[in-house]
């Protein structure tokens, strides 16, 4: 008899701390329209900062670290800015067109080094990062050079400008949402179990039937696809951008978000957003505490919450599970 209650009530239970999640989530999401502009500042952060790690975590679940995603945030900002001062296009066929080119290249970079495997992929993707940064920096006459470019308009739809951070953070807020649910769905149909099979054993998956190098270069073009809608966002928000706004500590920056929100975890990216992305605002008269506190995090991480901030329910339910069956008689 209890062989069929036991499952229920977990399901039950399951189900209940989902619904408060969410509830959670949903009054977490609305707060900052109620608080000043600091925090409603924060909060877009917050948001875009989820859209890139989103980018980064369809990457890493695909068996790979790229220390190079500022990079492809970095082509989707340019591009899409860009596109608008050289050839007047408005913000959605600019920042299409920034994808796009972020989609080509990581195309045709990833069909190269998705053989690498380790610290051969992380090196060449770190290589990469600082090659385009040093492009944009020499080629002044185009991209600004150091100065960057500044005087960068509000994203404008036809009919709606969002140039307010009110309406700037709704529009932030659906797109991490959005790439939240694209990403929970994605791995609930065959090709995401693929990547998981690619990034649980390569070997055992390519045995099975599955071109492995072509899934990696799917997820690695996807992954750069986030990076550069998160980028062209971004440049409008700020109103400026600059080779150093893409520098490697960006994209450590992005991976220590994804560690610490749950590198295999649909929340992960949002969670480590949440955590992280206030920080330097909060601590901005503190850098050298705030780099201690990201490393003393990590390590607290890695050693105790392999499975980041967002497996910190499951745990806790699985152990308060096993608690009550051993109290039960």
């Amino acid at each position: 008899m209890n062989t069929f209650v036991f499952p229920a009530t977990a399901r039950d239970g399951r189900g209940r701390a989902g619904a408060l999640g969410l509830v959670l989530l949903a009054i977490l999401a609305v707060l900052p329209w109620f608080g000043g502009p600091f925090v409603l500042h924060l909060a877009i952060l917050t948001c875009l900062n989820a859209v890139m790690v989103c980018g980064l975590a369809l990457i890493a679940r695909c068996g790979q670290l790229s220390l190079g995603h500022a990079a492809f945030v970095a082509i989707g900002a340019y591009v899409s800015v860009l596109a608008d001062r050289l050839w007047q296009w408005s913000f959605l066929p600019s920042a299409a067109l920034g994808a796009l080119a972020a989609g080509l290249v990581a195309l045709l970079l990833g069909w190269v080094i998705l053989r690498l495997r380790g610290v051969y992929f992380v090196l060449v993707t770190f290589a990469f990062g600082e090659l385009l940064r040093l492009v944009l920096l020499d080629s002044a006459a185009v991209t600004g050079g150091a100065n960057g470019i500044a005087g960068i308009g509000p994203v404008a739809v036809p009919g709606f400008a969002f140039d307010t951070r009110a309406s700037f953070y709704g529009l932030a807020l659906a797109a991490a949402l959005a790439s939240t649910w694209a990403l929970a769905r994605l791995f609930k149909r065959p090709l995401g179990h693929a990547i998981d099979a690619v990034s649980d054993n390569p070997a055992l998956a390519e045995s099975t039937g599955l071109n492995v190098h072509r899934i990696q270069v799917l997820a690695f073009i996807g992954g750069c696809l986030l990076a550069a809608v998160g980028g062209a966002l971004q440049s409008r928000y700020i109103g400026y951008v600059s080779p150093e706004s893409f520098n490697t500590s960006i994209s450590v920056g992005f991976i220590i978000m994804l560690v610490i929100g749950g590198r295999r975890s649909i929340w992960g990216p949002l969670v480590g957003a949440m955590i992280l992305t206030p920080l330097p605002e909060l601590f901005r008269g503190a850098v050298q505490t705030q780099h201690i506190f990201y490393g003393a995090a990590l390590i607290v991480i890695l050693r105790f919450l392999p499975g980041g901030l967002a497996s910190l329910p499951a745990r806790l339910s699985a152990g308060l599970r096993g608690r009550s069956s051993e109290e039960r008689p």
